[in-house]
């Protein structure tokens, strides 16, 4: 749990950047990265809820 936080951390880090460059310089390259990063966002926080919820109920089967 601890390898996939550090990896949803680095990849909000990458969002946030590159969000941001596109807002304040209009850098339309940042604005694809940033996209991308939010797509390769989306199975790591599934997967983050999923852990968090068989951590908080280990009786409930998957």
């Amino acid at each position: 749990m601890k390898e996939l936080l550090e990896e949803i951390s680095a990849q909000m880090e990458t969002f946030r950047e590159n969000a941001k460059s596109q807002l304040d310089k209009g850098n339309k390259s940042a604005g694809l990265r940033a996209r991308r990063a939010s797509l390769d966002l989306e199975p790591l926080l599934k997967r983050f809820r999923k852990l968090s919820l068989e951590a908080s109920n280990p009786n409930l089967a998957y």
